[in-house]
């Protein structure tokens, strides 16, 4: 587990932009049990993609986007592991992912960006490809 005063920062750098955290297992089932609406989870990470390129990417395609999902919401994977390892059962089939990005319309998982889809590409690769999946989703 990392400590605090370590990934404070990367918390804030979501929670700024409106993200709200989901810090227990209870609180990601309260939400995404929800059917109504659409909900953007983006499961957060220490390692320098998630600095690089997913936290500002999903920052850029919210700002730019017209449409945007109704909920934004976190969970920070290597911290909040109980909040993580439920959110994660939510995007089963896909294997656990950090950082990664899924958004969720109506309570079913409609599109996911695995850590692998993340590395190896900039900020303005990942706003520019969630600004087309908000279009399409929300």
């Amino acid at each position: 587990m990392y400590p605090e005063q370590l990934v404070a920062p990367m918390r804030t750098d979501l929670t700024q932009v409106g993200f709200s955290e989901l810090r227990s297992a209870q609180e990601v089932e309260e939400l995404l049990e929800k059917e109504e609406g659409t909900t953007l989870l983006v499961v957060n990470s220490v390692c320098g993609c998630a600095a690089g390129a997913a936290r500002p990417g999903v920052k850029k395609a919210v700002a730019l986007s017209d449409k945007k999902p109704a909920n934004l919401v976190t969970v920070f994977a290597g911290v909040d592991k109980e909040a993580t390892a439920k959110a994660r059962e939510y995007t089963l089939p896909y294997p656990p992912s950090s950082p990664s990005i899924a958004l969720f319309k109506d309570g079913e998982l409609v599109h996911f960006i695995e850590r692998h889809h993340i590395e190896g590409r900039n900020a303005d690769m990942i706003a520019q490809h969630l600004v087309q999946v908000f279009e399409e989703y929300c």
